[in-house]
């Protein structure tokens, strides 16, 4: 049983009190640390020995904020609520703030959250450099609930605190310094005696004691500036996330406290903070946050205790959009990269790619100029196999075709050594198929990217019959080091995202040719939350690719393929998406999208090909008709990826249709989403649909199975977990 959280209090020969917030491996704060805080804080106030107190964090974590897992524990009732206003009132603002004693944060590692809240609350703060600091409440659907909405806006500025707060990013020490938010920076070494001597100096007179952080005013914009920002502040929220309340719940109660006063602010915020921990946004955040976390952990693999091997040198076959992209991501981790290209131009024109995702990097102030020069230093260029001899993980990277990735895997076996790991990035093609012809398909593994591959966060570890734990265990350490999410599948066509996202474009396509408008399908796509509509993405991807992939699932799945013209008619005249500046849109040199009016002769051949007659019913399908029609179809694809134990927890694929198809992460994904509307409705609707226009929306045996017993398609058949 995990040990209760604490903090402790240590008296030194000085008078200073240290008080050491204790909840390893990020000293979170659950009730009993709040409560212990609380504690050891008014103790430090009863005796006469301390004079000043320091609060810092063990094992050079200052804090990492709030327990996450308390926040289910308090919407499911599991823990006693506290009363309102008791941490971020009666206990930050009336004792810790309110102290007749100097109390000084010493901050190191990361005061996050209620973290930095605390830390806030004290009368100085000292930081290391690289500790990081900040308020990422927005991430998981709630505000910061201690007090951060009033006291950071007093301290850094109303501008540069919606800024941090709206993004949920932190800043460095250093930078904290430049704002306001701490008062000195020192190295991890010093830290701690300096607080001491910082917070003995106020208490000597020597140093201020400054105004507390909550009745600051010095750095808050006049009143009618403050009205002009918090005005664009809301514009911007509703342009990016037009779906989400939190964020102008947000805006509103940093507005209160500059209008009504901080003390009326924190009781706005504690209110809106009840309010929110317990919407469907913030319960779907979080069931995110625990799925992400959730990907690590395979059954019958993870748990046999396996030590990841340290993978060292990882060469990469093809140098084009997705080997660049794989190149870059591990040259960004200090990753030794051989790049393997089958001419001189070619290789050069890899290596150029990679400079340029790099370079990407610098222009934007991701990357410092020395880290460039770094991460370049660690690539190597080779046309030959000679130099994969001491390689850890070979990462294939060409085009879709199996005798050519048949016939590399071949030479891999002969000039890789024993243990290294031979990896495909393929999208669509069987591994199985890949690896059929070697002897080593024990160490033969699915890294799926997702492009572009720098920058996309999921890794899909796709696993065959025959791979063997410890290269699974090595993929998801990797996956890890590489700052990916990584999802172990199962092998078969397309794997888990892009079988699951396929009938997306079936869908949208039959929609279409039934008479459904093909912009309204994409505009009601964007409205629900997904990063572009299923046209619109065809065409990023390209119009070839779409047709390779369809081509796969033909052979795969047959009976549930919508056999639409629409896109080979397009393809004959050279419509091929972005890349020709024509496809499903028409594009300017900014390659910014445009409908094309020219489209609709496009549509009315494929129709009359097939003999499809338009239905006027779906000529004016609603946005939550269309969304509807085109997910669950995606939603029955999933169940049958759970049914054949492709995945093996829905929660995997509710991270795997945020992460790789952009799912909105505030519906929860795509199977979480699928159980707050109910596996009975969503049945009947396909039911419906099927009967009127044919098979390809028929509910598998999985779906109508959850759906007869009204249970949640999440609660997953002991067949299928048996199965993988």
């Amino acid at each position: 049983m995990k040990s209760k959280g604490r903090a402790t209090i240590e008296v030194g020969a000085d008078g200073v009190a240290v008080i050491t917030i204790i909840n390893p491996p990020v000293n979170s704060l659950s009730l009993d640390v709040l409560n212990s805080l609380k504690e050891t804080v008014e103790e430090a106030l009863r005796r006469n020995d301390v004079k000043a107190i320091v609060m810092t964090g063990y094992h050079g974590k200052f804090s990492g904020g709030f327990d996450i897992s308390s926040f289910a524990d308090l919407q499911q009732g599991k823990v006693a609520q506290p009363k309102p206003g008791y941490i971020s009132v009666d206990m930050l603002t009336d004792t810790v703030e309110a102290s007749r004693k100097p109390l000084v944060a010493a901050i190191d590692g990361h005061a996050l959250g209620g973290g930095l809240e605390i830390a806030m609350c004290c009368h100085a703060r000292i930081s290391t450099p690289n500790a990081q600091l900040g308020l990422p409440e927005l991430h998981l659907g709630i505000i910061p609930g201690f007090g951060g909405t009033q006291r950071l806006p007093r301290l850094v500025g109303l501008a540069k605190s919606l800024e941090m707060m709206l993004t949920a990013k932190s800043v460095k020490g250093e930078e904290a310094l430049d704002l306001g938010l701490v008062d000195a920076i020192v190295s991890p070494n010093q830290l701690l005696g300096t607080a001491r001597k910082w917070a003995l100096d106020i208490w000597e007179r020597k140093r201020p004691w400054n105004v507390a952080s909550l009745h600051r005013t010095g750095n808050i914009e006049s009143l009618d500036e403050a009205k002009e920002i918090l005005k664009l502040a809301r514009a911007q929220a509703l342009r990016i996330a037009p779906n989400l309340y939190h964020p102008l719940a947000y805006i509103d109660v940093v507005e209160e406290g500059i209008v009504s006063g901080p003390r009326a602010g924190l009781i706005k915020e504690y209110e809106t903070f009840e309010l929110l921990v317990r919407s469907d946004t913030c319960k779907a955040l979080l069931h995110i946050f625990f799925a992400q976390r959730g990907t690590m952990k395979v059954p019958g693999v993870t748990d046999l205790g396996l030590v990841p091997r340290h993978l060292k040198k990882v060469a990469i076959l093809g140098g084009g959009l997705m080997g660049s992209g794989i190149a870059t991501a591990l040259l960004l981790s200090n990753y030794h990269v051989i790049l393997k290209e089958v001419n001189d131009k070619f290789l050069e024109a890899g290596i150029e790619k990679i400079k340029g995702n790099l370079q990407s990097r610098v222009n934007k102030g991701k990357l410092s100029q020395e880290k460039f020069e770094k991460a370049l230093s660690l690539l190597k260029g080779t046309l030959d196999y000679e130099s994969f001899r001491d390689v850890d993980m070979v990462i294939e990277a060409v085009t879709e075709d199996l005798s050519l990735k048949q016939q590399i895997f071949m030479d891999l076996e002969k000039y890789c050594p024993p243990h290294c790991i031979l990896a495909s990035n393929t999208s669509t093609i069987n591994l199985k198929l890949i690896g059929e012809k070697t002897k080593s398909q024990d160490r033969i593994i699915g890294a799926h990217f997702f492009s572009p591959a720098h920058v996309m966060p999921l890794l899909e570890i796709v696993r065959t019959q025959k791979t063997s734990p410890q290269v699974i265990v090595d993929l998801l350490d990797f996956g890890k080091k590489i700052k990916k999410t990584p999802a172990v599948v199962r092998n078969c066509t397309g794997f888990a995202v892009n079988r699951m996202f396929f009938p997306c474009t079936q869908s949208a396509l039959l929609l279409v040719e039934h008479g459904a408008d093909l912009y309204c399908i994409d505009r009601a796509f964007t409205k629900f939350g997904m990063p572009m509509g299923p046209f619109r993405m065809c065409d990023l991807i390209g119009v070839g690719v779409a047709m390779a992939t369809e081509a796969q699932f033909v052979l795969s799945m047959p009976d549930r393929i919508y056999k639409s013209l629409l896109i080979p008619l397009m393809q004959q005249d050279k419509r091929l998406g972005e890349t020709t500046r024509k496809g499903f849109y028409i594009y300017d040199e900014r390659r910014k999208a445009k409908p094309d009016p020219e489209i609709k002769k496009y549509i009315d051949k494929a129709r009359e090909i097939s003999g499809v007659s338009i239905d006027p019913k779906l000529a004016k399908l609603s946005d939550k008709d269309i969304v509807e029609m085109i997910s669950f179809p995606l939603v029955n694809e999933a169940c049958r990826l759970l049914a054949e134990g492709i995945a093996v927890k829905a929660a995997d694929l509710d991270i795997a249709s945020v992460m790789g198809m952009g799912f909105p992460s505030y519906r929860g994904g795509i199977i979480y989403w699928a159980d707050t509307l109910g596996s009975k409705y969503i049945c009947s609707r396909l039911d419906e649909w099927a009967r009127m226009y044919g098979n390809f929306f028929k509910p598998c045996d999985y779906l109508a199975e959850k759906a007869a017993k009204g249970v949640p398609l999440s609660a997953t058949t002991d067949l299928a977990k048996s199965r993988l």
